[in-house]
C-alpha cells in the first residue's frame, strides 16, 4: 500500500495546479526618494511577494519614475509666507530651490560672464534684461543636482516675456503654486516687520515681537516697508501674475495662504503629492 500511495503523490505533483490557485507574482514597491518624512510606499503589483526578483517591467517603471522628478514654480506676494513653505517644500520632497535674485547675486559676487554682464546693467541703474536672467536661471536648472531631483522655482517668472522664454527653451512646471493672502493683511505683515541690525533677525511688533526692551530699542524698519509703498509693490505683483495666468493655466493653483503655516503646508503637500502620483501612474503604465 505505501507504494501505491507513493505513486499516487507522484502522478499528483506531475499535476497542473488546480484553476483559480494563486501563483507567484513579482511585487513593484516605489518609494519616492524626495519625500523622506512620511512616506509611503506606492505599490505598482499589490500582490503577495513570495521572494521572486521583481518584473522587468516593474523595475524598467521604477527607474523610469526617478528619472522624471517633480517640478515646481511658486508665486506669491510679499510677506505672503512664499519663503517659509519654499523651505519646508524643499525639506519634505528634497527639492533644488532656485531664486532668481538669489541666483543673480552669486552670479555678479563670483563674477560669472553672465554675472558680470548683469552688474554692468545694475551700476548703470538699468534693469537686468530678461535673456541674462534666463540663461542664469536655464543654466542652473540643467545642472545635474536639479535635474536628478527636482526643481522649485522661487518666483520667477515675474513676466510674460519672461515666461516665454523658459517656454522655448523647454521649461515648464508640472505644477505652479500660486500663494492667496488679502491685502489688508499682507500690509499689516509688512508694515509691522523690523529687524535686529545685530543679529539679522526678523521680528513683527504683533506676531513676532522682541524678547525684551534692549532688542526692541535697536530694532529698525526697511525704508520700503511703508503701507503706501506695499500697495505698490502689491499692484507690480498682481499685474504679473495677471501675464502669467494664460500661459499656466493649465498647471496654475491657488493656495489659501490666510492660515497657519502648517495648514498652508497641508495644502500644498496634497498638491504635490498628487501630483507626483500622477507622474508615476503616467511612468507606470
Amino acid at each position: 500500500m505505501a507504494s501505491s500511495t507513493a505513486a499516487a503523490a507522484a502522478v499528483t505533483s506531475l499535476l497542473p495546479p488546480p484553476v483559480g490557485a494563486e501563483r507567484p507574482v513579482p511585487q513593484g514597491r516605489l518609494l519616492f526618494r524626495a519625500s523622506r518624512a512620511r512616506s509611503s510606499p506606492l505599490r505598482l503589483n499589490p500582490v503577495r511577494h513570495h521572494g521572486l526578483s521583481p518584473a522587468p517591467r516593474a523595475a524598467k517603471a521604477v527607474e523610469a519614475a526617478k528619472a522624471d522628478p517633480l517640478n515646481v514654480m511658486i508665486a506669491g506676494a510679499p510677506a505672503s509666507g512664499k519663503g517659509t513653505q519654499c523651505e519646508l517644500i524643499k525639506a519634505k520632497y528634497g527639492l533644488v530651490h532656485i531664486s532668481a535674485g538669489d541666483l543673480l547675486r552669486a552670479e555678479i559676487a563670483t563674477g560669472t560672464d553672465n554675472g558680470k554682464q548683469a552688474k554692468e546693467f545694475m551700476e548703470k541703474g538699468q534693469l537686468v534684461p530678461d535673456e541674462i536672467v534666463v540663461n542664469m536661471v536655464k543654466g542652473r536648472l540643467l545642472q545635474p543636482d536639479a535635474q536628478e531631483k527636482g526643481w522649485l522655482l522661487d518666483g520667477y517668472p515675474r513676466s510674460y516675456s519672461q515666461a516665454m522664454a523658459l517656454e522655448t527653451l523647454g521649461i515648464r512646471p508640472d505644477i505652479f503654486i500660486l500663494l492667496d493672502v488679502p491685502d489688508e493683511l499682507l500690509v499689516e505683515r509688512v508694515v509691522g516687520r523690523r529687524l535686529d541690525p545685530e543679529t539679522g533677525k526678523i521680528y513683527h511688533v504683533k506676531y513676532s515681537p522682541p524678547e525684551n526692551e534692549e532688542i526692541a530699542s535697536r530694532l529698525t524698519q526697511r525704508f520700503d516697508d511703508t503701507e503706501e509703498k506695499v500697495k505698490l509693490r502689491l499692484q507690480t505683483h498682481y499685474q504679473n501674475i495677471e501675464s502669467l495666468v494664460s500661459i499656466y493655466e493649465d498647471v496654475i493653483v491657488k493656495v489659501n495662504g490666510n492660515t497657519t503655516v502648517e495648514d498652508v503646508f497641508g495644502e500644498i503637500e496634497k498638491l504635490l503629492t498628487s501630483s507626483l502620483d500622477k507622474k508615476t501612474e503616467m511612468v507606470a503604465s
